[in-house]
């Protein structure tokens, strides 16, 4: 019997995490969480003037690569191929 309240226990929880990451629910808090993370996001066209402010403003480390390596570019010429301006 304990068993089969822990499985609906589980299925419950499982059915309410998809309902909130697939937009089945009703629940408006979550709709506007999720709105409010994808807008704080880095948008793909960011341009960072330099390796140093990209991890400054990412906290990441800027990583080349396997097909900027094998081309022989340095850090900074991946760097601008990556983020750089393309006047």
């Amino acid at each position: 019997m304990n068993d089969d309240k822990a499985i609906e226990k589980l299925s419950g929880l499982i059915d309410e995490a998809f309902d909130r990451v697939f937009g089945r629910s009703d629940d408006v808090d979550m709709i506007t969480e999720s709105n409010t993370f994808a807008k704080n996001l880095p948008s793909v066209s960011t341009i960072y003037e330099s390796i140093e402010d990209y991890t400054a403003t990412t906290g990441k480390r800027f990583r080349m690569t396997k097909e900027q390596k094998e081309l022989g570019l340095t850090r900074e010429e991946a760097f601008t191929q990556t983020y750089g301006e393309t006047n």
